[in-house]
This record gives C-alpha cells, sequence and structure tokens, in this order.
C-alpha cells in the first residue's frame, strides 16, 4: 500500500488514485493566471484541517498579501499560526518594512538558496510541517536557468529528508511548452501542468499529470473551475486539445 497525502481538493485524488504519495516533491507548472497559487494555498489549508501542519515559502508576493489572499477563500491561517501549527516564510521583503519586522520567519537575502534553507528548515522543524509549498521556485533560478535542476534537487533533499510532501510552483510563459527550467522535470517526484487555452473566445481550464513517482494516475487532461471555495476538478471529464477544444 502506497501511503499518500491527500490533496482535499475536489477531483484531484481521484485522478491521484488517491492522493501524492508521501514524501514526492511535485513540480506545480503553469502560466499566468492559471491557479497555480490557489492551488497551493488549498493544498496547504486542507491539510491543516486534517492535522498536518505545514509551511509557505513567499518568494513572490508579501507575506500579509498572501494570507490576505487566503482568507478570501475562507482559509484563515492566523489561528493556525498562533497555535504554532502553521508558518510563512518571507522570502519576498528581505525584511523591509514594518510588517516584514513583525514576521517569524526571514530570509534576508532572498536570492541566497542556502540562506532560504536554513529558514526553511527551522520553520519545518518548529511547527513540525508535513506539506510545504514555495511560490514560486522558478525565482530561485530565473536570472540562472543553468542552476534550474541543481536547485530542485536541492530542495527536494531537504524536503523529502524531513518527511514533507511539497508543492513547488513553477512559472511559465503562455506559449511554453515546458515546466520553468531545464531539467526540473526529472528533478521532481511528479509534475502537474496547469493551463488556460482560448477556445471561440473563451477561456478554459484544465490540467494534467504528466507524472508521478510512486502511483499511476490520470493520463487524461481534466477541466477545472476556480470558485469563491478554491479549485474544483471535473475528475469524469476529458479535454480534448487538437484542432478544436472539446470537453467530454
Amino acid at each position: 500500500m502506497v501511503d499518500r497525502v491527500k490533496t482535499g481538493i475536489p477531483g484531484m485524488d481521484e485522478i491521484l488514485y488517491g492522493g501524492i504519495p508521501r514524501r514526492n516533491v511535485v513540480l506545480l507548472s503553469g502560466g499566468p493566471g492559471t491557479g497555480k497559487s490557489i492551488f497551493s494555498y488549498q493544498y496547504l489549508w486542507n491539510g491543516l484541517r486534517e492535522g498536518e501542519p505545514g509551511v509557505f515559502v513567499a518568494l513572490e508576493e508579501h507575506p500579509v498579501q498572501v494570507r490576505i489572499n487566503m482568507a478570501q477563500f475562507g482559509w484563515d491561517v492566523r489561528e493556525y499560526e498562533r497555535q504554532g501549527l502553521f508558518a510563512v516564510v518571507d522570502a519576498f521583503t528581505s525584511g523591509i518594512g514594518e510588517a516584514a519586522k513583525k514576521e517569524r520567519y526571514v530570509v534576508t537575502d532572498p536570492e541566497d538558496v542556502g540562506l532560504l534553507i536554513d529558514v526553511l528548515k527551522e520553520a519545518i522543524r518548529d511547527v513540525d510541517a508535513k506539506r510545504v509549498a514555495i511560490d514560486s521556485v522558478s525565482t530561485l533560478y530565473l536570472a540562472k536557468p543553468v542552476l534550474a535542476r541543481r536547485t530542485v534537487m536541492l530542495l527536494k533533499r531537504v524536503l523529502s529528508g524531513l518527511g514533507t510532501t511539497s508543492i513547488l510552483v513553477s512559472q511559465v510563459s503562455v506559449t511554453e511548452r515546458g515546466f520553468g527550467g531545464p531539467g526540473v522535470e526529472h528533478a521532481a517526484d511528479g509534475i502537474i501542468r496547469l493551463d488556460l487555452d482560448e477556445v471561440d473566445g473563451e477561456l478554459i481550464r484544465s490540467l494534467i499529470i504528466w507524472k508521478m513517482r510512486g502511483t499511476k494516475h490520470s493520463m487524461r487532461r481534466h477541466p477545472f473551475e476556480i470558485t469563491d471555495k478554491g479549485i474544483i476538478v471535473y475528475h469524469d471529464k476529458v479535454v480534448r486539445i487538437g484542432r478544436r477544444v472539446s470537453i467530454e
């Protein structure tokens, strides 16, 4: 039996045949507006509700804004923070600003991957985290793409070694076919790709699991929606993209 971590995202665990294998490091790849951050928030929140502490690493947004974004879906993490069950690692502000001074876990130089990992380790151990999300890992090697695979491998060793099941958000451009950096697809245990395609003047959201080490998974592209309660994946429907797009 594979020990799995349920995402709790409606429809997602069905196409994962029960959830993400524990200790896997999953690359969540997609272009702008595809719902990557919401997916990672929802994954962490559902973990908290199931008694699994979590850590969120904010590399592209102020930690205060992260909490506001989560609360808009009804996911208010502040009480879990007070209980020592959830932590936000501030790798965005470099400790600059009044709000940043109130943060407990601050990476003073976000470009220093070694420093980031040290702060991340501290946060994981303090809250005994079982789930981690980093948004976005691409920020760490944007200026030096050659370091992409090495950076993901380094994070994988730390995250898996500490027993967490983790989501690494990876940015790609609208037209890019890859996963956000050379070699990252080989370094990650799993890849979930979120897409937004224009069809007859309408944007269609879909996702596909490119790989997931340790489990079989759906090989089909499934439509999903972002609602006021988060993401819903329609596991019983398939998006077919060819000369024309259809949902069946």
